[in-house]
C-alpha cells in the first residue's frame, strides 16, 4: 500500500490508525463530556491507548517519568471515558470524560486555569 493509499484510508475510512510522531506519541486532550469544558492535555503511547481502550479510564504517557499512568491513580480524580475521538489524520485524540474531581494536579477544575493578558502577565481564570 502507499502512502498516499495509507493517508486516504486513515482520514477517510473507518478503521482506526493512529499516526504516532517520532517519539512514539500522541496528543490527547480531555474536555468534560458534559460541558464541553477543556480540562487538560496529555500524551499517549500506543500502550496508554490500549489501557484507555481496555479499562475505560484515562491513561497517558509521562515523557517526564517516562512510563505509563491513570490519572487520578494516586489523588482518586479519575477520568471515566465517555467516548473517544479521533482528528482527521489520527495524530489526535479528544477523550469525553467524566471527572471524578479535579482535573489539573494544582487542584483546579481544568489544568487552563489561567489566561495571559496583554502585558504578558498571567491572570487566574475563576471557575
Amino acid at each position: 500500500m502507499s502512502e498516499t493509499d495509507d493517508a486516504t484510508l486513515r482520514e477517510q475510512g473507518a478503521e482506526f490508525m493512529p499516526k504516532f510522531d517520532a517519539n512514539g506519541l500522541l496528543t490527547a486532550v480531555a474536555v468534560e463530556h458534559g460541558t464541553g469544558a477543556l480540562l487538560m492535555l496529555a500524551h499517549m503511547n500506543a500502550e496508554a491507548v490500549a489501557k484507555t481502550l481496555e479499562t475505560g479510564f484515562a491513561h497517558f504517557y509521562s515523557r517526564s517519568r517516562g512510563r505509563l499512568w491513570m490519572k487520578g491513580e494516586s489523588s482518586g480524580h479519575v477520568l471515566k471515558i465517555i467516548e473517544v475521538r479521533v482528528d482527521c489524520d489520527q495524530d489526535a485524540l479528544e477523550l469525553r470524560v467524566e471527572a471524578a474531581g479535579p482535573a489539573c494536579h494544582t487542584m483546579a477544575p481544568s489544568c487552563f486555569y489561567r489566561r495571559i493578558l496583554p502585558d504578558g502577565s498571567l491572570q487566574r481564570i475563576v471557575d
